[in-house]
Formats: structure tokens, sequence, C-alpha cells
């Protein structure tokens, strides 16, 4: 074998490596909305789980990558440890379907339509069909399959020029000698286990025993050990991935290795007893790509029907030998080992922004409620809740923005723009309901409240605000762009209402019914009212114009009231109406109340002291 064979080997290895990444991004780009659904419906059943991890891994062609993206779902909360395990054992049957593909390299015939399944034979059409879709379509799914037929065309290239750089060791003594020496089971492992945790894969290893099988010095004897340490080998990704992680992500991790180890003494016992039951004839018998990809298959096959039902069994194993040490595990909010499956990365970033919507809406409001009634406990709630939304800001902008580096699909890459333009609104809101603690703060410390009317003012305009905050939040969460339309007639109510308001205090103040005292905290009040609906109205417009790729607020905002896209007259009157003050003669009628009644009570326990605003 010539130095010329053995940088073949490499290059072989290296476009094998390459294409089977190529393809599985494309096939993941391809299926992240359904692995997003799959993932969803996952519940404690061992069943579905294991359906999902076969599923996952026929998709993305490898194990350790599904194995990787459990470890980060346990650590980030996703999935639990008990779910994890049958989508281990799943990932480990749903590896073996690249084997199979690679075994069509093997196919000899003289017949026409036989042929054709060869890879050699198809891939280039494919390879050219690839091309043409990725570099000549405008619509990204059709890219994505035109990466998706290029990345399998590199595979198969990859793997033909690994079984052509091989053959000549057939005429080699010392590879011969080699071939012997693995006919001793435990080296057989060993060997296997090394090479598969240095290059951390298991089908990139399983095709390099595949195109040695071509060279006909294979032998099921010598297969067999190799096979099954392949299978321990690949729980190297996922041991090291797990560094640094809770305690059950290190247990998903153990569980792998568990997995294979007990199938590989099994199948050992068994590969002995056999041994010595029919002799060597069997195991000394030639063994080709297809007989690869059947013993792949049969090890795993075996060791889920062995196992799945023990899985009890394996996680108490598991947490035996990684115990819980005393206090608290620190939560991981995001785990960056989902960025290896962006489509699954991009739906855990979306429940936790819709958590954040959430807290950002019932900071607000609960923030309101301190007008009416003050609680200490309340209040600090307050302040901790926007510490938490600054955090959920912080860390899902930052995480968010290591995604949209990934390649991504259309549908994903809007997603990640929709998220990354409205956390700050959810955030700022955070800020305005603090914004208004402090408002209420300064009336306690200062033993002041506003009059009757001012009060019925504020119970208005906080009304509205509270109504346009459950329609931006409820338009996000539901993606309802029927909701979303909803909230710019109401914010224009708003902002009318804050003016008539600080109109109506002018006038009391020039009538001497008000102090300056209070009109500068009434000013703040009304500020942090006013802006904190307009962030309602940026929210509801990334919703309406993220599905035409465009994120040009003040232009869809010009055209949607001076264009009337919709009916915004219509539901601005009924808004208007509803949202009414209360006339100065004292007739007319406040639409919503809210019981703003009584003065703040003073810190210092005084009176309540100054006029009213």
């Amino acid at each position: 074998m010539s130095v010329y064979n053995v940088l073949s080997l490499c290059g072989g290895l290296a476009l094998f490596l390459f294409g089977m990444n190529v393809m599985g991004s494309g096939l993941e780009k391809q299926a992240g909305g359904k692995l997003k659904s799959i993932l969803e419906a996952l519940t404690g059943n061992k069943y579905k789980a294991f359906f999902f991890g076969l599923i996952v891994t026929a998709i993305i062609q490898s194990s350790s990558a599904t194995t990787v993206m459990v470890v980060g779902f346990v650590n980030s909360g996703v999935m639990q440890l008990s779910q994890a395990i049958g989508v281990i054992m799943g990932a480990n049957v749903g590896t073996t379907v690249t084997a199979w593909i690679l075994s069509l390299t093997g196919i000899e015939s003289s017949n026409l339509l036989v042929s054709m399944l060869k890879p050699s034979n198809f891939s280039p059409v494919l390879a050219v069909i690839g091309v043409i879709f990725y570099m000549f379509s405008k619509r990204q799914k059709r890219k994505d399959t035109g990466l998706i037929l290029l990345g399998f065309s590199v595979l198969m290239t990859g793997m033909e020029t690994m079984t052509a750089a091989v053959k000549p060791l057939a005429d080699v003594p010392e590879f011969q000698n080699i071939m012997l020496m693995f006919s001793n089971p435990l080296l057989g492992v060993l060997v296997g286990a090394v090479l598969t945790g240095i290059i951390q894969s298991s089908s990139a290893s399983v095709g390099i025993l595949q195109a040695l099988s071509a060279t006909g010095m294979v032998t099921y004897g010598t297969a067999i050990p190799i096979i099954l340490g392949q299978n321990i080998g690949t729980c190297v990704t996922s041991m090291i991935s797990s560094v640094g992680t809770k305690k059950d992500a290190k247990r998903v991790a153990a569980i792998h290795l568990y997995f294979n180890l007990i199938g590989t003494a099994f199948f050992l016992i068994l590969f002995y007893i056999l041994r010595a039951l029919i002799g060597d004839a069997l195991f000394m018998s030639k063994i080709n790509q297809v007989g690869i990809a059947i013993v792949h298959s049969t090890f795993n096959i075996v060791t889920t029907a062995l196992l799945l039902p023990f899985n009890k069994a394996l996680e108490k194993l598991a947490k035996r030998t990684i115990r819980d040490e005393a206090g608290k595990e620190e939560f991981t909010f995001l785990d960056e080992r989902l960025l290896a499956t962006p489509s699954v990365a991009i739906s855990q970033c979306r429940e936790l922004t819709d958590d954040m919507a959430r807290l950002a809406q019932s900071t607000f409001v609960r923030s309101l409620g301190l007008l009416k009634q003050y609680n200490a406990a309340v209040a600090q709630s307050i302040i901790e809740d926007e510490d938490r939304l600054d955090q959920y800001e912080d860390r899902l902008g930052s995480f968010l923005v290591k995604i949209a580096s990934k390649s991504l699909s259309t549908a994903d890459s809007r997603e990640v723009s929709r998220l990354l333009h409205t956390i700050g609104d959810f955030e700022r809101i955070g800020d305005h309901a603090c914004g208004v603690l402090k408002s209420v703060d300064e009336m306690r410390d200062k033993g002041i409240a506003f009059s009757q009317r001012a009060v019925e003012e504020l119970d208005v305009l906080s009304a509205a605000v509270t109504e346009v905050l459950d329609l931006a939040v409820r338009s996000f969460v539901d993606e309802d762009t029927a909701v979303a339309r909803q909230v710019e007639p109401l914010e224009q109510v708003i902002d009318r209402l804050k003016k008539e308001i600080r109109t109506r205090h002018i006038e009391r103040l020039q009538n001497g019914v008000c102090t300056i005292e209070l009109g500068f905290v009434l000013a703040d009040l009304l500020t942090n009212l006013e802006r904190a609906a307009d962030h309602c109205s940026n929210i509801a417009v990334c919703i309406i114009e993220v599905e035409h790729d465009s994120f040009d607020t003040h232009e869809y905002l010009h055209e949607y009231r001076e264009n009337e896209l919709s009916d915004f007259n219509e539901q601005y009157e009924a808004y208007a109406r509803k949202y009414r003050l209360n006339d100065d003669d004292g007739e007319g009628a406040v639409a919503v109340r809210h019981g703003l009644r009584k003065p703040l009570p003073s810190k210092k326990g005084s009176r309540t002291k100054g006029a009213n605003a």
C-alpha cells in the first residue's frame, strides 16, 4: 500500500465526515419544525421517547449529536432524565440507518435497475440536481434539499474513495496478520472503542470497517467485537459534553455508556458460547458491507429490547453512580449544547420568551395594583422580577445571536428575528413597572394622595394599559395576528388619554386645586403607563410584520393609520368609548373602575398632606 493510498484513505474519510455533516445539517433544517413538534409531544412514555430518539438520529445521521442534544435538554430542564433514557436507546437504533445506506456501495448486478441502486451510479445524478437546487433556486426549502443531496453525494464519494484506497491491503501480509490479531474479541472491542472515540462518530468508524471489508480480509469473528467496541467508543462524545453540567445531565451520559457496556457484555458472552458450541467455521467466514450493517443493527435492536423494559433500573444505577450533593444546584438558564440543533434551541428560546412575556405583564399589572393598596411583599417581588427580566433579555439575546450565526431555515431565521425584536420590549415593560413603583414609594414617603377626580382618570388609563398588555402578550404567545391588530388602536386611545389627563391636571393646577409636587408624580406615572403601551405596540407590529420579513415599525404604522389597511378607525372609536374620562361637570361614565379611592399610607406614619392632583 503506497503513500498515495494512505492519503486517499484520509481524504476519503474527510469527505465522508464532511458529507455526513452537510447532509445532517440540511435534513435538520428541513425537519426543524417537525423535530420541535415531536419534542413537544414527548411525554414520560418510554416508547414515545424511544421513537423520538430513533427518528431524530435517522434524520441527523449521528447518535453522538442526538445524545449531546439530550444532555443539553436535560441540563436545561427541557427533558426529564426518565425521558432521556428512551431517547438514547432510540438514538442507538437510529444510527444503524447509516450503515445500511453505506452497504449499498457493495451492490453488484448486471440488471440496470438494481445497479442504479449502487451509490456510485446514482450519486453523481443527485450531485447535479443538488447543485442546481442549491445554486439557482431562490426558495430556501429547495436550497436545503439541494444541500441534502450534495451532502449525500459527498458522503458516498468519500466511502467509495476509502474503499478504493484500502483494496490494495488485501495483498499486504502485514494487514492479514493485523486482522488475525483482531480475532481476539477483547482486543477487537478495544480497537473499535478507541477508533470511534478518536473520530467521535460510530457511523464513520462503521463506514471504515465496511470499506475494509471490501478487501475480503475481514471475518465475522473480527468484525463483531470491533462493532461492539464502536458502540462503546461513541459514548465519548456524550461524556465530554456532560462536563460542567448538572447531575441529571451527567447521568444521561452515564446511561448511554451503561447501555452499550451491558449490550457489549451480553454479546461477548453470547459470542464465546456460540464459538464453543459451533466452532470457528462461522466466525472465520468473510463478512461484507451488508453483513456489517446486519451485525450493527442486531446489536442495537437486541440491546434495546433487553434494556428498554428496565429503564427505571438504569435510572437508579445512574443515580447511585452519580449521587446528589448537599445543597441546591444552580439552574441552567440556557445550555449551549442546544446549539447543535438550532430548531430545538429556538423552540427553547421561544418557551423562555413566552415566560418572559407573561412575567413582564404580571409585573406591570402588580405595580398598578400598588396604586390601590400598598403591599411591601408585592413591591419587593416587582423589584426581583424586574431583575429577572433583565437576565432574560441578556441571556436570551446572547443565545439568539449565537443561533443566528448558524445555518437556519427561513422559518427558523424569521423566528430568531422576531424573538430578538421583542425581548427588549418585554424588558422595558418591567422597567416601567419599577417606574410606577417608584412613584408609589414617593407618594408614601411624602404622605400625599391624588384627588378623587385624578384617581378616576388614572383608573381609566390603568384599565386601558392592562388590556393593551393582555392583547400584546396573548398575540405574542399565541402568534395571533388578529389579536395583534387590536393593539395599535388601543395604544392610540392611551396616548389620547394621557394628553387629556395632563391637560386636566394643568387646569387644576391653575385653579389652585393641585400642587406642583403631586403634578411631578402624576407626570411620571403617565409617562410610565404610556411608554409601556408603546412597547406593546412594538410587539404587536413585530408579530404582524415578521411574516413579510420586514421590521420597519414606523412605515407599517403610517400605512396602518393613513391608508386604513384594516378596521383601525372602527376599533379606535370602540376603545375611545370604552375608556372615556368623566366630564368636568361630573356627567359621563368611567368605563372601567379599579377602586383607587383611599390615599396611600405614609411610611413615616404622618397624615396625608397637601392638596390633590
